[in-house]
């Protein structure tokens, strides 16, 4: 109802019903208008706009859809290779925790054997410093010895000296003479 009262007004109000004379007649510039517009509506059918400019829509349509599957198709791209990135992010973050899982065991296990090695290496000191003692204490009670058969050799000498004469000392030499000449032959 209100969209019939709105026309009326507005062919109330147009200068098409202001017009005199016939309404078809060459004079009445309505007419002329009419006619005009009616021949270049014509002429925009003939050259086919309206499918050309559908054609032109269509072509535009096609080319969106078009822009939006390509965009549609990159977003799942890009989606896939999200994915992949995290997953592969993941198995480098499970790699890299393996690896200083596996630092720490190696760097503990080093630990141990540094301490183990530490350890045998003292007792090869202590063994070798107790070998080097013992060796001290033989070379020492060796000399200590050696020291006293010589002491006891000079003393033993000087008293045989005191008591002994020539002709007891002529007599022990050709005694050793003979027991060696009867041990040689």
């Amino acid at each position: 109802m209100r969209y019939l009262a709105t026309l009326t007004a507005l062919f109330a109000a147009s200068p098409a019903l202001a017009a005199s004379g016939p309404f078809f007649s060459l004079h009445n510039t309505n007419f002329i208008v009419l006619l005009g517009f009616l021949l270049f509506i014509a002429v925009l059918f003939y050259f086919k706009v309206p499918s050309l400019i559908g054609a032109q829509l269509d072509k535009r349509a096609d080319g969106i859809k078009a822009e939006l599957d390509e965009a549609r198709a990159l977003r799942e791209e890009a989606q896939t290779l999200l994915a992949s990135y995290e997953r592969k992010q993941k198995e480098v973050q499970e790699q890299a925790d393996r690896i200083v899982s596996h630092a720490k065991q190696e760097a503990t296990e080093a630990g141990e054997q540094a301490q183990e090695n530490l350890k045998a290496s003292i007792a090869r000191r202590l063994r070798g410093a107790e070998d080097q003692i013992a060796s001290a204490e033989a070379r020492a009670v060796r000399e200590v010895r050696d020291e006293a058969i010589r002491v006891a050799i000079a003393a033993a000498k000087d008293v045989v000296a005191k008591k002994m004469t020539a002709t007891d000392g002529n007599k022990l030499i050709d005694d050793a003479i003979a027991e060696v000449d009867a041990k040689m032959h």
